[in-house]
Protein backbone atom coordinates (compact mmCIF):
# COMPACT_ATOMS: atom_id res chain seq x y z
CA UNK A 1 0.00 0.00 0.00
CA UNK A 2 3.04 2.50 0.60
CA UNK A 3 5.01 1.22 -2.46
CA UNK A 4 4.02 4.23 -4.95
CA UNK A 5 5.83 6.65 -2.69
CA UNK A 6 8.90 8.51 -4.55
CA UNK A 7 11.41 6.09 -3.17
CA UNK A 8 14.57 9.14 -3.50
CA UNK A 9 12.63 11.69 -1.47
CA UNK A 10 12.94 11.51 2.22
CA UNK A 11 10.39 10.48 4.47
CA UNK A 12 9.03 13.45 6.57
CA UNK A 13 8.58 12.46 10.16
CA UNK A 14 7.29 14.41 12.77
CA UNK A 15 7.73 13.58 16.70
CA UNK A 16 5.21 15.47 19.04
CA UNK A 17 5.96 15.34 22.26
CA UNK A 18 4.07 16.84 25.17
CA UNK A 19 5.24 19.10 27.80
CA UNK A 20 2.75 17.62 30.23
CA UNK A 21 4.31 14.22 29.85
CA UNK A 22 6.55 12.51 31.95
CA UNK A 23 10.47 12.29 30.74
CA UNK A 24 10.03 8.36 30.61
CA UNK A 25 7.89 8.95 27.21
CA UNK A 26 9.80 11.70 25.51
CA UNK A 27 12.00 11.68 22.50
CA UNK A 28 14.42 14.37 22.99
CA UNK A 29 17.12 14.84 20.44
CA UNK A 30 20.02 13.25 22.00
CA UNK A 31 17.58 10.02 22.51
CA UNK A 32 16.50 10.62 18.50
CA UNK A 33 20.35 11.06 17.33
CA UNK A 34 20.87 7.38 19.40
CA UNK A 35 18.35 5.56 18.08
CA UNK A 36 19.27 7.47 14.58
CA UNK A 37 22.90 5.79 14.99
CA UNK A 38 21.71 2.22 15.85
CA UNK A 39 19.61 2.69 11.99
CA UNK A 40 21.65 4.68 10.11
CA UNK A 41 20.03 3.03 6.22
CA UNK A 42 16.67 3.84 7.66
CA UNK A 43 17.57 7.27 9.19
CA UNK A 44 19.38 8.16 6.38
CA UNK A 45 15.92 8.31 4.45
CA UNK A 46 14.12 10.16 6.62
CA UNK A 47 13.65 13.83 7.60
CA UNK A 48 12.81 14.19 10.95
CA UNK A 49 11.24 17.49 13.22
CA UNK A 50 11.11 17.10 16.81
CA UNK A 51 8.82 19.40 18.62
CA UNK A 52 6.28 20.24 21.61
CA UNK A 53 2.97 20.11 22.07
CA UNK A 54 1.29 21.97 19.33
CA UNK A 55 4.23 24.52 18.45
CA UNK A 56 5.02 23.87 14.75
CA UNK A 57 1.87 21.15 14.58
CA UNK A 58 -0.04 22.80 11.77
CA UNK A 59 3.05 23.69 9.86
CA UNK A 60 4.54 20.21 10.02
CA UNK A 61 1.49 18.64 9.83
CA UNK A 62 1.43 20.03 5.84
CA UNK A 63 3.91 17.75 4.69
CA UNK A 64 4.38 14.96 7.09
CA UNK A 65 3.88 11.42 6.16
CA UNK A 66 4.89 9.88 9.76
CA UNK A 67 3.69 10.94 12.95
CA UNK A 68 4.57 9.65 16.30
CA UNK A 69 2.85 11.10 19.40
CA UNK A 70 0.65 9.93 22.37
CA UNK A 71 -2.67 12.40 21.35
CA UNK A 72 -3.16 14.57 18.18
CA UNK A 73 -6.17 16.75 17.06
CA UNK A 74 -8.06 14.81 14.85
CA UNK A 75 -10.70 17.09 13.78
CA UNK A 76 -10.20 17.64 9.91
CA UNK A 77 -7.07 15.59 9.99
CA UNK A 78 -6.99 14.66 6.34
CA UNK A 79 -7.04 18.13 5.14
CA UNK A 80 -4.57 19.85 7.75
CA UNK A 81 -2.15 17.03 6.63
CA UNK A 82 -2.73 16.03 3.37
CA UNK A 83 0.30 13.27 3.38
CA UNK A 84 -0.23 11.95 6.17
CA UNK A 85 0.05 7.78 6.01
CA UNK A 86 0.82 6.37 9.35
CA UNK A 87 0.47 7.20 12.99
CA UNK A 88 2.39 5.58 15.81
CA UNK A 89 1.02 5.76 19.17
CA UNK A 90 3.76 5.73 21.98
CA UNK A 91 1.61 3.64 24.13
CA UNK A 92 -0.10 0.78 23.93
CA UNK A 93 -4.06 1.38 24.88
CA UNK A 94 -5.28 4.06 22.43
CA UNK A 95 -9.02 4.25 23.74
CA UNK A 96 -7.83 8.02 24.35
CA UNK A 97 -8.42 8.37 20.53
CA UNK A 98 -11.97 6.30 20.21
CA UNK A 99 -13.69 6.18 17.98
CA UNK A 100 -11.56 6.03 15.38
CA UNK A 101 -13.58 7.57 12.51
CA UNK A 102 -11.34 10.40 12.28
CA UNK A 103 -8.73 8.08 10.94
CA UNK A 104 -8.83 8.41 6.71
CA UNK A 105 -9.31 6.01 4.30
CA UNK A 106 -5.51 4.55 3.36
CA UNK A 107 -4.37 5.52 6.88
CA UNK A 108 -2.09 2.91 9.21
CA UNK A 109 -1.87 3.38 13.22
CA UNK A 110 0.38 1.55 15.21
CA UNK A 111 1.05 1.49 18.92
CA UNK A 112 3.41 0.31 21.75
CA UNK A 113 2.38 -3.28 22.10
CA UNK A 114 5.08 -5.34 23.65
CA UNK A 115 7.72 -2.72 24.23
CA UNK A 116 6.67 -3.36 27.71
CA UNK A 117 7.38 -6.81 27.65
CA UNK A 118 10.24 -7.71 30.35
CA UNK A 119 9.79 -5.02 32.90
CA UNK A 120 5.61 -6.48 32.48
CA UNK A 121 7.00 -10.08 33.77
CA UNK A 122 8.84 -8.24 36.44
CA UNK A 123 5.71 -7.17 37.99
CA UNK A 124 3.73 -9.81 37.47
CA UNK A 125 6.04 -12.29 39.20
CA UNK A 126 6.18 -9.49 42.41
CA UNK A 127 2.28 -9.23 42.27
CA UNK A 128 1.72 -12.62 42.22
CA UNK A 129 4.26 -13.98 45.04
CA UNK A 130 3.08 -10.57 46.98
CA UNK A 131 -0.56 -11.94 46.48
CA UNK A 132 0.28 -15.21 47.34
CA UNK A 133 2.43 -14.09 50.48
CA UNK A 134 -1.21 -12.06 51.87
CA UNK A 135 1.53 -8.79 51.38
CA UNK A 136 -1.37 -6.73 50.49
CA UNK A 137 -3.15 -7.96 54.08
CA UNK A 138 0.06 -7.62 55.99
CA UNK A 139 0.34 -4.13 54.32
CA UNK A 140 -3.28 -3.15 55.58
CA UNK A 141 -1.99 -4.84 59.24
CA UNK A 142 0.65 -2.32 59.46
CA UNK A 143 -1.15 0.60 58.70
CA UNK A 144 -3.71 -0.68 61.55
CA UNK A 145 -0.66 -1.51 64.06
CA UNK A 146 -2.19 -5.23 64.18
CA UNK A 147 0.45 -8.39 64.56
CA UNK A 148 -1.84 -11.30 63.07
CA UNK A 149 0.31 -14.12 61.65
CA UNK A 150 -0.96 -15.86 58.20
CA UNK A 151 0.65 -18.84 56.42
CA UNK A 152 0.92 -19.12 53.11
CA UNK A 153 1.87 -22.42 50.61
CA UNK A 154 4.06 -22.37 47.67
CA UNK A 155 2.88 -20.31 44.78
CA UNK A 156 3.69 -23.70 42.21
CA UNK A 157 0.53 -25.52 41.04
CA UNK A 158 -1.84 -22.69 42.11
CA UNK A 159 -4.10 -21.09 38.74
CA UNK A 160 -3.63 -17.83 37.04
CA UNK A 161 -5.99 -16.78 34.97
CA UNK A 162 -5.15 -14.08 32.27
CA UNK A 163 -7.84 -11.77 30.86
CA UNK A 164 -6.68 -10.25 27.18
CA UNK A 165 -4.01 -12.28 26.02
CA UNK A 166 -2.16 -10.02 23.92
CA UNK A 167 1.71 -9.09 24.38
CA UNK A 168 1.57 -8.10 27.52
CA UNK A 169 -0.70 -10.26 28.55
CA UNK A 170 1.58 -13.42 26.86
CA UNK A 171 4.31 -11.96 28.71
CA UNK A 172 1.95 -12.47 32.11
CA UNK A 173 1.27 -15.92 31.70
CA UNK A 174 4.59 -16.49 30.93
CA UNK A 175 5.49 -15.02 34.11
CA UNK A 176 3.17 -17.19 35.98
CA UNK A 177 4.45 -20.44 34.05
CA UNK A 178 7.89 -19.72 35.13
CA UNK A 179 6.45 -19.83 38.81
CA UNK A 180 4.80 -23.20 37.83
CA UNK A 181 1.55 -21.97 37.69
CA UNK A 182 -1.24 -23.47 35.42
CA UNK A 183 -2.82 -20.34 33.46
CA UNK A 184 -5.53 -20.07 31.80
CA UNK A 185 -6.32 -17.36 29.35
CA UNK A 186 -9.67 -15.48 28.12
CA UNK A 187 -9.36 -13.41 24.31
CA UNK A 188 -12.17 -12.52 22.24
CA UNK A 189 -10.43 -14.66 19.47
CA UNK A 190 -9.93 -17.68 21.85
CA UNK A 191 -6.64 -18.87 19.87
CA UNK A 192 -4.03 -20.51 22.21
CA UNK A 193 -1.12 -19.50 23.19
CA UNK A 194 1.84 -20.35 23.67
CA UNK A 195 1.96 -20.12 27.74
CA UNK A 196 -1.71 -20.56 27.86
CA UNK A 197 -2.63 -24.76 29.18
CA UNK A 198 -6.24 -23.45 28.94
CA UNK A 199 -7.76 -20.89 26.22
CA UNK A 200 -11.17 -19.34 26.61
CA UNK A 201 -13.52 -16.92 24.81
CA UNK A 202 -15.29 -14.02 26.16
CA UNK A 203 -18.27 -16.13 26.71
CA UNK A 204 -16.76 -18.28 29.44
CA UNK A 205 -14.91 -15.49 31.14
CA UNK A 206 -16.94 -16.05 34.91
CA UNK A 207 -15.54 -20.67 34.43
CA UNK A 208 -12.28 -19.15 34.20
CA UNK A 209 -12.42 -17.01 37.08
CA UNK A 210 -13.66 -19.55 39.13
CA UNK A 211 -10.74 -21.54 38.66
CA UNK A 212 -7.87 -18.80 39.61
CA UNK A 213 -6.34 -18.54 42.64
CA UNK A 214 -5.10 -15.15 41.06
CA UNK A 215 -6.58 -13.03 37.88
CA UNK A 216 -4.21 -10.61 36.14
CA UNK A 217 -6.00 -8.29 33.96
CA UNK A 218 -4.57 -7.02 30.88
CA UNK A 219 -7.31 -6.26 28.30
CA UNK A 220 -7.61 -2.94 26.82
CA UNK A 221 -10.43 -0.72 26.89
CA UNK A 222 -12.78 -0.86 24.85
CA UNK A 223 -16.64 -0.79 24.54
CA UNK A 224 -16.91 -4.86 24.80
CA UNK A 225 -14.37 -4.36 27.61
CA UNK A 226 -15.77 -1.69 29.67
CA UNK A 227 -16.66 -3.13 33.12
CA UNK A 228 -16.01 -6.45 31.70
CA UNK A 229 -14.49 -7.57 35.31
CA UNK A 230 -17.77 -6.29 37.59
CA UNK A 231 -19.54 -7.61 40.70
CA UNK A 232 -20.75 -11.09 39.18
CA UNK A 233 -17.32 -11.67 37.71
CA UNK A 234 -15.84 -10.75 41.30
CA UNK A 235 -18.23 -13.09 43.32
CA UNK A 236 -17.46 -15.53 40.27
CA UNK A 237 -13.62 -15.95 42.14
CA UNK A 238 -12.52 -18.37 44.20
CA UNK A 239 -12.68 -17.17 48.13
CA UNK A 240 -9.72 -15.40 49.19
CA UNK A 241 -8.57 -15.22 45.19
CA UNK A 242 -6.33 -12.03 44.10
CA UNK A 243 -6.54 -9.81 41.33
CA UNK A 244 -4.35 -7.37 39.67
CA UNK A 245 -5.06 -5.19 37.19
CA UNK A 246 -2.55 -3.86 34.89
CA UNK A 247 -4.53 -3.18 31.52
CA UNK A 248 -7.50 0.01 32.16
CA UNK A 249 -8.98 1.42 35.33
CA UNK A 250 -12.55 1.36 33.52
CA UNK A 251 -12.07 -2.81 32.90
CA UNK A 252 -12.63 -3.64 37.03
CA UNK A 253 -15.57 -2.17 38.64
CA UNK A 254 -13.06 -0.91 41.71
CA UNK A 255 -16.03 -0.21 43.64
CA UNK A 256 -17.40 -3.88 43.45
CA UNK A 257 -13.49 -4.69 43.75
CA UNK A 258 -13.54 -2.90 47.34
CA UNK A 259 -15.99 -4.04 48.70
CA UNK A 260 -15.10 -7.74 48.09
CA UNK A 261 -11.82 -6.83 49.71
CA UNK A 262 -13.12 -4.60 52.72
CA UNK A 263 -15.37 -7.93 53.61
CA UNK A 264 -12.58 -10.63 52.73
CA UNK A 265 -14.49 -12.42 49.77
CA UNK A 266 -11.77 -11.62 47.93
CA UNK A 267 -7.75 -12.03 49.54
CA UNK A 268 -6.10 -9.46 48.09
CA UNK A 269 -5.54 -6.92 44.64
CA UNK A 270 -3.08 -4.63 43.02
CA UNK A 271 -3.96 -2.32 40.81
CA UNK A 272 -1.75 -0.30 38.93
CA UNK A 273 -4.48 1.79 36.95
CA UNK A 274 -6.53 4.16 37.72
CA UNK A 275 -9.60 6.36 36.27
CA UNK A 276 -8.09 9.50 36.94
CA UNK A 277 -4.69 9.75 37.15
CA UNK A 278 -2.79 10.58 38.99
CA UNK A 279 -5.59 9.12 41.72
CA UNK A 280 -6.92 12.16 43.63
CA UNK A 281 -6.19 12.64 47.32
CA UNK A 282 -9.63 12.07 48.38
CA UNK A 283 -10.04 8.73 46.66
CA UNK A 284 -11.35 6.04 49.03
CA UNK A 285 -8.94 2.91 47.48
CA UNK A 286 -5.90 4.66 49.00
CA UNK A 287 -7.87 3.24 52.16
CA UNK A 288 -9.27 0.19 50.90
CA UNK A 289 -7.84 -2.99 52.84
CA UNK A 290 -5.91 -6.02 51.28
CA UNK A 291 -5.42 -3.32 48.61
CA UNK A 292 -1.88 -2.20 46.94
CA UNK A 293 -2.03 0.20 44.74
CA UNK A 294 0.85 1.33 42.12
CA UNK A 295 0.77 4.81 39.87
CA UNK A 296 1.03 3.18 36.76
CA UNK A 297 4.57 1.95 36.74
CA UNK A 298 4.19 -1.66 36.20
CA UNK A 299 5.31 -1.65 32.55
CA UNK A 300 7.60 1.45 31.48
CA UNK A 301 10.78 2.39 32.68
CA UNK A 302 12.60 4.88 32.16
CA UNK A 303 15.98 3.81 30.46
CA UNK A 304 14.66 1.71 28.27
CA UNK A 305 11.39 2.59 26.92
CA UNK A 306 12.02 6.00 24.78
CA UNK A 307 14.83 3.80 22.82
CA UNK A 308 12.51 0.54 22.49
CA UNK A 309 10.16 2.94 20.87
CA UNK A 310 12.61 4.61 18.32
CA UNK A 311 13.58 1.29 17.39
CA UNK A 312 10.11 -0.38 16.98
CA UNK A 313 9.25 3.25 14.68
CA UNK A 314 12.68 2.30 12.86
CA UNK A 315 12.20 -0.80 12.09
CA UNK A 316 8.77 -0.11 10.94
CA UNK A 317 10.66 2.91 8.75
CA UNK A 318 12.20 0.65 6.71
CA UNK A 319 8.72 -1.79 6.45
CA UNK A 320 7.13 1.54 5.33
CA UNK A 321 9.74 2.52 2.44
CA UNK A 322 9.90 -1.19 1.14
CA UNK A 323 5.78 -0.93 0.96
CA UNK A 324 5.14 -4.05 3.38
CA UNK A 325 2.55 -4.23 6.11
CA UNK A 326 3.66 -2.30 9.82
CA UNK A 327 3.87 -4.36 12.55
CA UNK A 328 2.05 -3.73 15.35
CA UNK A 329 -0.92 -2.19 13.31
CA UNK A 330 -4.58 -0.91 15.16
CA UNK A 331 -7.77 -2.54 14.08
CA UNK A 332 -10.08 1.08 14.08
CA UNK A 333 -13.01 -1.54 14.25
CA UNK A 334 -11.98 -3.15 17.20
CA UNK A 335 -9.96 -0.31 19.03
CA UNK A 336 -6.97 -1.94 19.98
Amino acid sequence: MHSHRPSKLPVRLHIKNNRSGELVFRTTPDRYADAAARHVDISGRMDTTIDWDLDQFSESMKTAEVLMTWDLPTEDLRARAPHLKWVHIIGAGVEHLAPFDWVPKGMTITNNSGIHMEKTMEYVSMALQMLNNNIPKFVTDQRNAKYNSVFSTPIAGKTVTVVGVGKMGRGAARAARKLGCRVLGVRRSGRSSRYVDQMYGPQHLNRALSEADFVVVNAPLTPETAGMIGAVQLDAMKPGAGLINLGRAKVVDYSALAQRLSCGALGGAIIDVHDPEPLPENSPYWNTPNLIITPHVSSDDDLSYVPLTLDLMFNNMGRFLAGAPLKNRVDPGLGY
